[in-house]
């Protein structure tokens, strides 16, 4: 046999070698797989697998793909062939996990089938592609005795959220009996709710109900959500409280708050010293009364140790957002405008240890009080949300100042702290009543008829639990949510609502889905990027600080030259009043313009401390390439001399 012959069988074998090696590979190995993403979101999460492991009875995922048609579709819609294919691999960890209590179909529901005619009864969201052909691309999971629940459409935009939606499924399942959660506010979180005549004469008329805002939709995915009224005298069958800007509660509802919780009800209180939300719609006429955006419930938070002072607001230059206040202002950093990161978060506790990033607008400053009979009682007040250690508070005189507010101008007023300012608190313990000797009700129908009195607990038998957070925006769907593209909804936008969700699962003590919704929708921040601006910032802050007082003081000079010149005087032609004007807007001017190239100069030193760290990230790739192919050659040349060497000496 020729050496050509023995070379031709020599590939053939390696050829099969490498193929048998790639398959037994593919099947030992096929779950294995190596997830370095900071927060392991390519993982199943331990949350995820004590759901699957509370299993009692086999469950079937049912995964819709319309591949066939996909596969001849335009580029945009054979993007799903990606994700199906990362969303098939999450399932199927699913199932390996699950000890043969979940099992996985996939199915391609093509045109005029009986599959089409499934995805379309159990509630998957169809996408026309074309005449006949529509697209689906959703979940449904069924139990043995025929109870179905979907995920209508995986949207690309929560793609990092597909482990709690996957896991949320199978909770729901679990959980036979859904838990109370009552919402008492004054404001229309519950949207606006009709009767269905109403909602037919509504569309009629081309009008649509006012939804309820984003999270209470997601609330009512996991719970029993009921309306609390504002002026109820009793709260009872609910499991959790929810307040959200109790502003001007009547004593009788405080009252009922107040026993609530001493009952040992769970409750959340969300207050804010200026509510965005909730803003008058029309413009206040002379004999209005004032519109009043604050909330508070003053009393009863004395009794579980805290307080909020009014106009008073958490402020940190390093965590301040940049945004635009209308179409002709450039985005301005907004000292009230907060994104909180992972370091503004109790990392000692579940509710929110993986939480990465939250945004608050205004919110206020709660502190610790002291009760003046702490001696008979005990109350734990554990930290959850805060600013960094450079955080400071700082106040308006009057709300009028935040209806259009000045950024540069607050933002100047803001000076740096040296300890955090919190935003959140869990409160535990055996609370006092805010109403010892109970209240007074007077019948409002009947004006001469006697106050009634009501008289309640005077403290908790049991251990109480309250959270506090001082703010409402950061719930709403501004901050909360983003629209998603197809009229397909919303998506959670960082963990806004994560941080409510989370609290409920605490209070409730449901904490699996904890861990795996806080998973999601993680950005990295970058960090030296910001210091560098930062630093940048600061070393010019001094002088445009400087440059803007002078043009104010022009400004304001001008203002009082013109106001108190007469027309005659200013037509009157090389008059001092005219010369005086000139000399202003002149100096106005050049002031300006030094602005401009201070500003010039702040964006020249970012942009090259940015060129400096990119070059520093880029070019030791390439120059560990050059260093080792110097030495690979100089090895090689001198191996070359030595055997060059060794064969003339022989």
């Amino acid at each position: 046999m020729n050496r050509t012959s023995r070379a031709s069988i020599a590939i053939v074998f390696i050829g099969i070698m490498m193929f048998s090696g790639i398959s037994i590979c593919q099947n030992i190995i096929k779950g294995a797989h190596l997830d370095l993403t900071e927060n392991k979101i390519y993982t199943i999460s331990a949350g995820s697998k004590a759901i699957i492991n509370k299993l009692r009875q086999p469950i079937t995922l049912k995964l819709y793909y319309t591949k066939t048609a996909t596969m001849k579709a335009p580029d945009q819609m054979r993007f799903f062939n990606d994700y199906f294919n990362f969303v098939k691999s999450l399932l199927e960890k699913y199932v390996s996990y699950s000890q043969g209590m979940i099992s996985l179909q996939i199915i391609d529901p093509r045109p005029f089938s009986d599959e089409e005619v499934d995805a379309l009864r159990y509630g998957l969201k169809k996408i026309p592609m074309s005449e006949n052909e529509n697209f689906f691309f959703g979940l449904v999971l069924q139990t043995q005795f025929g109870v179905t629940k979907p995920i209508a459409f995986f949207s690309p935009d929560r793609q990092d959220f597909i482990e709690y939606d996957i896991s949320s499924l199978i909770d729901k399942v679990i959980t036979r009996e859904k838990q109370k959660v009552g919402v008492l506010s004054s404001l229309p979180v519950m949207g606006q709710q009709v009767s269905s005549y109403m909602a037919r004469m509504m569309m009629m008329q081309g009008q649509e109900p006012t939804p309820a805002w984003g999270i209470i939709q997601q609330l009512e995915e996991k719970y029993d959500v009921t309306k609390i009224d504002s002026e109820t005298e009793d709260i009872n069958n609910i499991d959790i409280l929810l307040v959200i800007h109790p502003k001007e509660l009547s004593e009788k509802t405080q009252f009922s708050i107040d026993q609530f919780v001493l009952r040992g009800g769970r409750t959340i209180v969300c207050v804010d010293p200026y509510c965005i939300a909730d803003q008058a719609e029309q413009p206040m006429g002379q004999m209005q009364k004032p519109h009043k955006s604050s909330s508070n419930l003053k009393n009863l938070m004395q009794r579980w140790g805290l307080e909020m002072p009014e106009l008073q607001f958490a402020g940190d230059r390093q965590l301040a957002l940049t945004a635009r206040l209308s179409i002709q202002q450039r985005p301005e950093k907004i000292i009230g405008f907060l994104g909180l990161n992972k370091n503004s978060f109790n990392q000692d506790n579940i509710l929110t240890a993986n939480l990465n990033q939250v945004r608050t607008l205004f919110a206020g400053v709660l502190k610790k009080r002291s009760l003046a009979d702490s001696n008979d009682i005990t109350i734990q007040t554990t930290p959850l949300v805060s600013t960094t250690a450079k955080g400071n508070s700082w106040s308006v005189s009057s709300p009028y100042e935040l209806m259009m507010p000045n950024p540069s101008m607050l933002m100047n007023r803001f000076t740096e702290g040296d300890k955090p300012v919190y935003m959140g608190y869990l409160v535990t313990g055996k609370f006092k009543s805010a109403f010892p000797d109970g209240i007074e009700i007077k019948d409002k129908s009947d004006p001469n008829s006697e106050p009634r009195h009501i008289s309640g607990l005077r403290k908790a038998n049991t251990d109480c639990a309250v959270v506090v957070y001082s703010d409402v925006d950061f719930i709403t769907d501004m901050l909360s949510y983003r629209r998603l593209p197809l009229g397909l909804g919303q998506t959670p936008a960082g963990d806004n609502a994560a941080l409510l969700m989370n609290t409920i699962d605490y209070l409730t003590g449901s904490s699996d889905l904890i861990s795996i919704r806080t998973r999601g929708d993680f950005k990295r921040p970058f960090a030296v990027v910001d210091r560098i601006e930062a630093q940048a910032e600061k070393g010019t802050a001094e002088q445009e600080n400087r440059i803007n007082a002078e043009i104010a003081g022009f400004r304001e000079e001008l203002n009082k030259l013109v106001s108190s010149a007469n027309a005659e005087q200013q037509k009157v032609i090389g008059s001092s009043i005219l010369e005086k004007r000139k000399e202003l807007e002149l100096k106005m001017r050049k002031a300006q313009r030094r602005l401009r190239e201070v500003k010039k100069k702040e964006r020249e030193k970012i942009e090259q401390l940015g060129s400096t760290l990119r070059n520093l990230n880029t070019l030791p790739g390439p120059l560990l390439v050059l260093i080792l192919a110097v030495v690979i050659g100089l090895r090689r040349r001198s191996k070359r001399k030595h055997y060059i060497s060794h064969k003339s000496d022989a």
